[in-house]
């Protein structure tokens, strides 16, 4: 069925947004998406795979042929298209032949051309199985001296000739060898571009790539992991012996969600599950959290009777606890329930599913993350990954480093710590991503109306001195919008080992501005993804 009006306008901002990260402007890629969408029998599908991946590959072997061939060809005056005549195009489909234009490295003059791929089509295994890879879309390229054609797309990438997959006698990609003097062609004098096609090492369910469009970021260092993992001294017991039968539904099967009466997993959150069937957070529950956020006056505290936090600043004479908000749990089943993987009762766990990248902020805070698709309210983004390290490790870790060091704002795991008045040092947990972690410890914080909330979410033991902290989203998120959450940065503690570092959230509930733009976090950021 042929999307609608609305719909189409969804699809096209979203290609506009995707060519724009990469330099390509909407007059450039445009011609190229329309011929794809004819090409594809109006089909957006294999158009969005990948970010794009094929629109954006298409459009530089394009341009590079056009720039082999048609370097000396005099410009002719291009026709702009307005925004119903773009979306009508679209629809019924009527333009057969398509003009790319460019800007030349010598001069400022627009040349266009009829492209065609030898038939004068453009081949959907060809535009579908791209042979390039993402670290060559730097947006610098370079003419061979001798002018090379073929009836093949023509790319500058190295002395090969690689076959793109597909049925046998699927076109080859001619890569001519550069000569030495070959001269250099830049587009509308961009920085090269940074990518890296995936981060994870692959050991996410989906590739998490990485840009930098603007080549001003030094690449991060750091390892990544997908689970957690202990530093030393953290004491944690995972055991199935240590999970009662009252505790987990051993009588269940298949999906717990669609079952009559809800199973024991779901007494921690008053006998209901808090996922939907279609695995988003309902309502009530993500509004509770929300609050913690946003109204932290009306919510309640506990108080240690030896805090871990303050007994790390001063082993002697301690301060008083300052006291922990009460979160309320999700509890997810595990192995030692009776449903499978696929439960609607076990989000967290299965990972992240969501299409995400990494990239070079343009407001000066560095590295961030966005989401590549639309993202529901209530939807699991990831969860906050890293060391597992004791409060004291962590104090000693942050003590030690200087002014040349980079920061680290942990994760404390004190969700449950008013359970007990004495934790022991082993106990009282936090989480540190800066040297090893996941895409979460790129996420720019926002004061006040971050568009993800942190819950903990009990798994795969009830000693709750450990949790994972997962990252759901408070409203729809669209494509391409970066994904930010508050760090709860308390201003007053001034005696927090790690200096202060400047807010740039943006928000108009910004509370740094109280404090001259400065603020100090109980949590990771800022210079942690600069690594």
């Amino acid at each position: 069925m042929a999307p609608t009006r609305e719909q189409l306008r969804e699809h096209l901002a979203n290609a506009y947004k995707a060519a724009n990260a990469v330099g390509i402007s909407k007059e450039d890629i445009k011609p190229v998406l329309r011929r794809l969408y004819q090409a594809f029998d109006e089909n957006w599908e294999p158009i969005e795979a990948d970010n794009y991946r094929v629109l954006i590959d298409t459009y530089f072997e394009l341009k590079e042929k056009e720039d082999d061939e048609q370097r000396d060809q005099k410009p002719r005056k291009r026709r702009h298209l307005t925004e119903e005549e773009d979306q009508a195009s679209f629809r019924t489909g009527s333009s057969s032949e398509f003009s790319l234009g460019h800007s030349r490295h010598n001069g400022n003059h627009r040349s266009t051309r009829h492209l065609d791929s030898g038939d004068g089509s453009v081949h959907p295994e060809r535009a579908s199985a791209s042979a390039v890879s993402c670290s060559n879309h730097k947006n610098n390229f370079t003419k061979p001296k001798n002018k090379v054609s073929t009836d093949d797309v023509t790319v500058s990438a190295g002395p090969t000739s690689i076959r793109r997959p597909g049925p046998v006698g699927a076109a080859r990609i001619q890569r001519p060898k550069p000569e030495s003097n070959a001269a250099p062609i830049t587009c509308e004098d961009k920085k090269p571009l940074r990518c890296i096609s995936d981060i994870t090492k692959s050991t996410e369910k989906v590739a998490i790539s990485l840009v930098d469009e603007v080549g001003n970021g030094s690449l991060p260092k750091f390892n990544y992991i997908p689970h957690n993992i202990i530093y030393e001294n953290a004491h944690l017991n995972i055991s199935l012996s240590r999970i009662a039968d009252e505790d987990c539904c051993l009588d269940c099967s298949g999906d717990c969600l669609s079952s009559a009466l809800p199973c024991a997993c779901a007494h921690e959150t008053g006998g209901e599950f808090v996922y939907t069937p279609e695995g988003l957070l309902k309502e009530e529950f993500l509004s509770k959290h929300m609050a913690l956020v946003r109204e932290p006056e009306k919510q309640n505290y506990v108080y240690c009777q030896d805090c871990p936090i303050e007994r790390s600043k001063n082993e002697d004479m301690p301060e008083s606890c300052k006291g922990h908000v009460v979160r309320q749990f999700i509890k997810e089943c595990w192995r030692k329930c009776g449903c499978d993987v696929q439960c609607g009762n076990r989000v967290v766990q299965r990972g992240i599913s969501c299409k995400l990248q990494v990239f070079w902020t343009s407001q000066g805070k560095g590295w961030g993350v966005r989401t590549l698709e639309v993202l529901e309210k209530g939807s699991f983004v990831c969860e906050y990954v890293g060391e597992i390290l004791t409060n004291t490790e962590l104090y000693n870790r942050n003590m030690k480093s200087n002014g040349n060091d980079r920061h680290t704002y942990p994760v404390t795991l004190d969700a449950d710590w008013g359970s007990e008045q004495i934790l022991r040092d082993e106990d009282a947990l936090c989480l540190d991503g800066t040297l090893h972690g996941n895409v979460a410890r790129f996420i720019n914080h926002r004061c006040f109306d971050g568009n993800l909330v942190d819950i903990p979410v009990q798994v795969e033991t009830p000693d709750r001195h450990y949790y994972h902290l997962a990252f759901f989203t408070t409203r729809k998120v669209n494509a391409f919008e970066e994904l930010t959450w508050d760090y709860q940065i308390d201003f007053d503690d001034e005696d927090h080992p790690i200096k202060a570092f400047h807010c740039t959230c943006g928000s108009e509930y910004c509370r740094s501005k109280k404090r001259k733009g400065w603020c100090t976090s109980s949590f990771l950021f800022h210079f942690l993804r600069q690594m």
